[in-house]
């Protein structure tokens, strides 16, 4: 904690702080900016009678912004969904594969189709909740909408699509600019600037009696639990021995060193849940939204607590894992870069063999994280159904705000560490030759 405690020191980690906490300030204030002719009184009502349901998981990851119809409701997961559709595409067609394979270039190309699908996708679900809000009402017969109509329906498709628009250039400056990935950022925000209120509401549940004070301690013992569990799972790696072959340059001797390659249980963080999450609430915003009886009936059976939304749930998680971290890591590839490099696992022959080798322990870690993963977004959530906690806080959000934090902190100290080497060679006396 000391070396984080000296952040505040360092000119330019300090303004990276300050942006990110800046760019919050402004995404914070933009939630609570609502969208014009919305009943802002019979929505909060609605809103409080469904809290547990997939109202309450959506305005969750939007940071409360659903909740008062705000300017940021979409929140920041069509640009997920559009990300998570590029990707998929980018396995299936070739010059998605060649854009990606050509460096930095590509990914510019890549990262500009990524967001004219998060315009579109923010288009269409825009155009359905605004739709199916004109038909709906408040507990007391309140409608939602003020003045029904095209007008009506073409401003808040205007105003929600500039919203997202705007949260995915925050978040691209946040990570450009700031400390750490600035989507994650903004889901972690959002998350967590609802708990006070959720607090709130307990502690006043309880003090009606509508819940027995002996659940408090349980839920807080099984959460710290779940944040312990967490934080053992993230930071574990299986050390792959890397042993490097002596070299001989002149009467010079190189090489020869022992060394390992690190490979995280859970490669893939905390994307599984967010891009199963996003998946999910995409289509069951839109049914929940279309007044047609069969996409209400499979709206409701993909609501939280479901049975179906659990084993979907818990197949995207699984799926993501595999698929990200087969996007991100290549095993043929670190194999090559180790025989180059005269480096070889003891036991294993340099090239094919090792790939496989490296293959065989990432496809075991990888069922390990995706065990993992769907233990802590499923698990805490079906125990906090079963004893009616009145606030959807259970593992995915967890698993977020952690995740999050834990690579916030490793960005600092990476930051931390990359001064003192700036700093050892600017106090050193080392000169060079003449």
């Amino acid at each position: 904690m000391s070396g984080l405690a000296s952040a505040a020191n360092i000119p330019e980690l300090r303004r990276r702080i300050v942006f990110t906490l800046l760019m919050l300030f402004v995404y914070r204030m933009g939630v609570q900016i609502p969208t014009p002719g919305i009943n802002g009184e019979a929505l909060a009502a609605f809103f409080q009678q469904n809290a547990g349901t997939l109202f309450g998981m959506f305005n969750m990851f939007s940071g409360g912004a659903l909740k008062n119809f705000s300017v940021f409701t979409l929140g920041i997961m069509p640009y997920i969904s559009a990300s998570i559709i590029i990707q998929l595409l980018t396995v299936v067609i070739p010059q998605l594969e060649m854009l990606k394979k050509e460096g930095e270039a590509g990914q510019r190309k890549i990262t500009q189709y990524t967001r004219y699908g998060t315009v579109a996708l923010s288009i269409i679900q825009a155009f359905f909740i605004a739709s199916g809000l004109e038909g709906m009402a408040g507990p007391d017969g309140a409608a939602f909408v003020l003045v029904p109509g095209m007008q009506f329906k073409l401003m808040t498709v205007l105003t929600l699509t500039a919203g997202t628009a705007f949260i995915m250039w925050l978040g691209e400056q946040m990570t450009e600019r700031g400390i750490g990935n600035g989507i994650s950022i903004i889901i972690y925000a959002g998350i967590i600037a609802r708990m006070p209120a959720a607090i709130a509401n307990s502690v006043q549940l309880v003090k009606s009696g509508e819940i027995q004070i002996i659940f408090i301690p349980i839920m807080l013992a099984l959460m710290f639990l779940v944040v312990a569990f967490i934080v053992f799972f993230e930071t574990a790696q299986r050390k792959i021995p890397i042993q490097y072959a002596k070299r001989v340059v002149g009467r010079k001797v190189y090489g020869g060193q022992s060394s390992h390659l690190p490979l995280k249980i859970n490669i893939s963080g905390v994307i599984p849940p967010i891009f199963a999450s996003s998946i999910m609430m995409f289509p069951a915003t839109i049914g929940t939204f279309v007044q047609v009886d069969w996409v209400k009936q499979i709206s409701a059976s993909l609501s939280p607590g479901t049975l179906y939304y659990y084993i979907l749930y818990i197949a995207m998680i699984v799926f993501f894992c595999f698929f990200y971290t087969a996007v991100t890591f290549n095993p043929d590839e670190v194999a090559e870069n180790l025989k180059k490099n005269g480096g070889f696992v003891p036991g294993i022959r340099p090239g094919k063999n090792t790939s496989q080798f490296i293959d065989k322990v990432l496809t075991r870690l990888t069922v390990v994280g995706a065990i993992y993963l769907s233990v802590v977004c499923v698990l805490p959530t079906l125990l906090i159904n079963k004893l009616n906690v009145p606030f959807y806080f259970g593992g995915t959000a967890l698993l977020i705000v952690v995740g999050v934090a834990i690579d916030t902190i490793s960005q600092i100290e990476s930051h931390l560490v990359m001064r003192n080497y700036e700093g050892f060679m600017k106090s050193g006396k080392i000169k060079g030759r003449r």
